[in-house]
Formats: structure tokens, sequence, C-alpha cells
């Protein structure tokens, strides 16, 4: 492992933290094609939980975690996340080809419209070592009525983590029904009724603003829109350059204690492959740390998939 003056600037940014905590995010920022630059392009496949078996219709290689596996240690990324069961079922036949992090808690779509978003915990820090994972993944839902607990939960499991030298992602997703109903439109003046009040930049930003003073060494948040959810926010951010994609996201590293923390940008469901790139494009500009990517890549066919990771490597280059 050689450790460039990039990473060393960013594993600075950690004071505080253990060295085996530092240690592992510093495996992450130079294992792969990006190793040293001190960007990150990371595959995710929890959608079975969350989204269901279907989310592999589209290509059935996918069913197999030893695709993904393949996947990450083809195309060179810089990690790879899954569910406890999901990288057990290829730790054995990869071992040691992409570093590895445990998505601790999950949710699924079966559950009852009226109850608020929450998450449950199934699989342990101690999953995690066994696995020789690097760190854990968690999410957060603010603005459920879980989010309290939630909390109590990620600090019980971050400090664990902390213990045994392994860093925390979090996954801050704004959810449930302490979310505005409506976002504004902030260039249009007018009430952007059909955007989703989750994406809105606030939202996002207060997501991701907690999601540090939580504990995270890493936050995963989605790309947000250029709306304003709580009305009391809306003359605060008139002064806050939002227009674009790449605005936004330097709002968002502004958030995570001044850029002190990583912060990485889910690629949301399947896209058109000029739209997928065009959000990196903006994320690096922005001074994002990188990409997390899931449905974009395992839902497109093998070839397919590997070109577009390599043109979204080069891009962070």
């Amino acid at each position: 492992m050689r450790i460039t003056e990039r990473v060393k600037k960013l594993i600075d940014c950690y004071e505080g933290e253990p060295s085996g905590v530092r240690l592992n995010l510093a495996r992450l920022f130079t294992h792969g094609r990006l190793g040293g630059s001190g960007h990150i392009v990371m595959l995710a496949v929890d959608q079975g939980f969350e989204h269901g078996p279907t989310t592999f219709l589209s290509n059935p290689d996918g069913f197999s975690p030893h695709y993904h596996f393949q996947l990450a240690e083809e195309s060179g990324i810089s990690g790879f996340t899954a569910p406890l069961n999901w990288l057990r079922a290829g730790i054995d036949s990869y071992l040691g080809v992409v570093p590895l992090i445990l998505k601790i808690n999950h949710s699924n779509r079966l559950l009852p419209g009226n109850v608020d978003p929450d998450q449950a915990i199934v699989a342990t820090v101690q999953d995690a070592v066994d696995l020789g994972c690097i760190g854990i993944g968690f999410t957060l839902y603010p603005g459920s009525d879980s989010y309290l607990e939630q909390l109590e939960e990620l600090r019980d499991v971050s400090s664990c983590a902390r213990e045994c030298g392994l860093f925390t992602v979090v996954w801050a997703y704004p959810r449930g029904s302490g979310i505005s109903q409506t976002a504004t439109d902030m260039y249009d003046n007018k009430s952007a009724n059909t955007s989703d009040p989750r994406m809105a930049l606030d939202t996002i930003a207060y997501s991701a603003h907690m999601a540090c003073l939580a504990g995270a060494h890493i936050v995963k948040v989605n790309l947000p829109h250029c709306t304003i959810a709580k009305t009391d926010s809306i003359d605060l951010y008139k002064n806050v350059k939002m227009e674009t994609s790449t605005d936004r996201v330097r709002h968002i590293m502004d958030c995570c204690f001044g850029g002190r923390r990583a912060v990485i940008f889910s690629g949301g469901s399947v896209k058109d492959v000029t739209k997928v790139l065009e959000d990196v494009i903006a994320v690096k500009h922005g001074g994002g740390t990188g990409s997390i990517i899931g449905r974009n890549i395992f839902q497109r066919p093998r070839e397919e998939a590997l070109q577009l990771i390599d043109k979204i490597v080069k891009l962070y280059e």
C-alpha cells in the first residue's frame, strides 16, 4: 500500500480516530485503478433487501453473488459493499480481491405503507471482522419516527467498529413523515409539487451533516435537486450558489465538516449512460469524493457494465 500525498491529506482529516480506522480508510483509498487519487468508486449490492429479487431480473447473472465479486475484481473499483450472507456466498472464492464493507442494517418494500421507514440490524461488527472487512455500512432515515432510535443504534455499532479498527459508512437517506410534503424550486420561484422533497438540497445537506455528527467516516447521499423543502430555509439558501449539480455537491461537502469527511454520491436507479457520466462530472468538479453505484452497473449486461465502470473511473482519474 502506497500512501500518496492526496491520500495522506484525506486521512489527516480524521483526527482523533484510532490508527486501525485510519489504516483501513487508507486501504480503501489506495485500492484499485483510482488508488492514490483521492477518489473512490464503489459497487453496492444491497438491493435484494431494499427492492427485492426483481432488481436482478433485467440481468439474471446478477442473482449470483460471485457475479458481483467478478465485476468488482475485473473493473478495478475501490470497494464492494453488500449484506452479510451475500458476502459470505462469495468470500472464499474471491478472498482479498477487493476491500469489503458489510452493510449491517436493512429494510424492505413489503412493510405496510403506513409505517414510517426503519431498518433492522441483521449483522454485527464481529461478522465484519470475521469476513475481513475494512468497514461497516449503516442506513439512517432522518425524518422518520425511528430516527432517534437509529442514532442510538449507530452510536453503539460505530463505537464497536472503531474498537475493531473498522470505519463506518452512513447511508444518509431522509425518509418519513417528518419530511416536508413539497419543495420549492429556487430558480423558478414556484412550488415544485412534483419534485421529491427528500431530494431537496436543504434536506440532504441536513441529513449529511447529522451523519457526520453521528460518527460517519464516509457519508453516502443522493445527488440533490435544485429545490428547498423547508420554507424557513428558503431565504437562507438565497445566498447559497446551487443552480448546478456541481454547486450542490460543493454545498454538501461544506456541510460535511467543511470537506473533512469523505462523501460518496449514489447512482440511484438505472438511467441513461450520458446522465450517469454527467452526475460523475458534477461530483468530481464539486469536490465530492466519489460514486457508489449498484443498479446502474449490475442491471446492465456484463460487458456494458464493465464499459460504464471504465468510463466512470477515467473521469475520476
